[in-house]
């Protein structure tokens, strides 16, 4: 069963709170789900990025999401392979870091909030 990892701030989180909708969307999924932020400790308190119903995981800016390294990293971590994973995230550049190492991702448009569009994503790729 692949692990869906999920985009924390502008994506699962806005304004400190659990964006219900898209909760309620994963929720019709019995994958794991691990929540990703860039976010340090201060960082993660700012936001809001905790009390999660799903896993947190972060590497505290050492990387970034943008560098393939972050994703390689997880991957170990989480003893996951690629094709284990699906990704959805907002930023673009984050997008095509985990394509790079082959993991099947999605750009989530955080201004858009399309969940259908979501919901097929992940349907075509769970």
């Amino acid at each position: 069963m692949k692990t869906i990892l999920v985009d924390a701030y502008k994506t699962f989180v806005f304004d400190s709170k659990v964006f219900d909708e898209m909760y309620q969307l994963l929720e019709k999924y019995p994958n794991p789900k691990i929540i990703l932020t860039n976010a340090n400790d201060e960082e993660i308190k700012m936001l809001g990025l905790v009390n999660l119903p799903y896993e947190l995981y972060s590497l505290k800016h050492k990387p970034d999401k943008t560098d393939p390294a972050f994703f390689e990293k997880l991957l170990k971590d989480k003893n996951l392979k690629p094709e284990d994973c699906v990704y959805f995230e907002h930023t673009p550049e984050a997008v095509e870091s985990a394509r790079t190492l082959e993991i099947v991702s999605y750009y989530y448009d955080d201004t858009l909030k399309n969940l259908s569009a979501l919901d097929k994503f992940l349907k075509e790729n769970l």
